[in-house]
């Protein structure tokens, strides 16, 4: 009887060592994936091209998942290899700490949480299970051990960072640049201090809300959809003072337009598409593309369906060809949302497919360098710099 109940307890043992291992994997398998569509063969001289320009991608939610970023493996959309593989000088890594139960575009409650049970299968710090701070702060640890190990990888936390990680690749260095953001401030724990701890873990870019509603603003997704509240505000004022660019993908309509009128620096939609192309609730209107401009700020185009209602990079390259009509070509950037659980027709290695698909489309050179990082480098650059470290003129939105 005692060897049988012995026998028991090591399969359970046996069958819990496993689950923790492998589960992960296997839902980061099912959630982040490839179509395996047709693509296009790349042309000489557009691989050519794609190999000069300054790459950058403002969202990806690689940080979620189990696994480290410096090693190669062969599914979901990036790690440090295929960063490289596409040229891409600079990754926006957000932070992602709560998703509702029930996922959609219309409406979802505050309440329930999927990431909790992913905290918990992955083994992470048994701080970061019932805390939305600490999540965001293991996220932050994870970026800044993997540059530790790996100086090709690094940390972007000002403009020095910017400027050397830029200089360095100029004079042909294969470095990669990882520069932290949040997706929806609710990790804010509704403490404005809490930004501080955030600033000082190496976050530079937050959005104000995800999937639902919550203390600083209403989600374009929620269920009151409303505008700022007060303490929305002040953590607004909070993040320009200090350093920390405002993006407002996710934002409800009302709180978008409210963002737009108080802000005074440029300001960001991370990762999305664009109503005029893709009618869905997710995506920017004429308005709001025409306020974001006014500030100076870049639309990063995502890559999955809906955000361009496809996949291919003609569709992604509707979207951009739109808003530079609408606005001007310097308000176009990439906003892929990989491994945000999004399915896409190429990886991070195939980005230049997305730099063809904007030759075909009759863009520019001088067009494709800014659409493809350059309009991003110079929104981080002055987003990166306390409003009290400029001389007073140059506050407010840019011209």
């Amino acid at each position: 009887m005692i060897r049988k109940l012995a026998l028991g307890l090591v399969g359970l043992l046996l069958t819990a060592i496993g689950f923790f291992a492998f589960a992960p994997g296997i839902v980061e398998r099912s959630m982040n994936r490839v179509d395996g569509k047709p693509l296009p063969e790349i042309r000489p001289e557009a691989q050519a091209l794609h190999d000069t320009l300054t790459i950058v991608d403002l969202h990806s939610d690689t940080l979620l998942w189990k696994r480290d970023v410096l090693e190669p493996v062969d599914y979901s959309h990036m790690d440090l290899q295929r960063l490289r593989q596409g040229n891409v000088a600079l990754q926006v890594f957000s932070s992602v700490t709560k998703t509702p139960t029930d996922q959609n575009y219309d409406s979802n409650s505050a309440e329930g949480d999927n990431v909790t049970a992913l905290v918990i299968g992955q083994l992470q710090p048994v701080r970061t299970w019932n805390s939305l701070l600490e999540r965001s702060l293991w996220h932050a640890e994870k970026r800044d051990a993997a540059a530790r190990e790996m100086p090709a990888f690094t940390s972007v936390d000002n403009s020095n960072d910017l400027e050397g990680l830029l200089a360095d690749r100029e004079a042909g260095a294969s470095r990669v640049g990882a520069l932290l953001s949040i997706e929806g401030l609710h990790n804010l724990e509704g403490k404005a201090e809490n930004l501080d701890v955030l600033y000082d873990a190496g976050f530079r870019m937050a959005g104000l809300t995800h999937f639902f509603d919550n203390e600083l603003a209403g989600s374009m997704h929620g269920e009151e959809k409303g505008g700022l509240t007060p303490f929305g505000r002040d953590i607004v004022k909070r993040m320009e003072e200090k350093g920390m660019i405002v993006d407002i993908a996710h934002l409800s309509k009302k709180a978008t337009a409210e963002l737009l009128a108080m802000v005074r620096r440029p300001v960001v939609s991370s990762h999305g598409g664009v109503q005029a192309t893709c009618q869905v609730n997710r995506n920017l209107s004429d308005d709001d593309i025409r306020g974001l401009a006014a500030t100076g700020g870049v639309i990063g185009v995502g890559y999955w369906e809906s955000a361009v209602c496809d996949t291919s990079p003609e569709a992604i390259v509707r979207a951009m060809k739109h808003i530079r009509d609408l606005v001007g070509i310097e308000h176009v950037a990439l906003g892929s949302d990989y491994d945000g659980t999004v399915t896409v027709r190429f990886d991070t290695a195939g980005l230049v497919h997305v730099t063809q698909a904007l030759i075909d489309a009759g863009f520019t050179e001088d067009e494709i360098r800014a659409v493809m990082g350059e309009n991003a480098i110079r929104v981080i650059s002055k987003g990166l710099t306390p409003i009290t470290d400029l001389p007073r003129e140059e506050e407010g939105p840019a011209e």
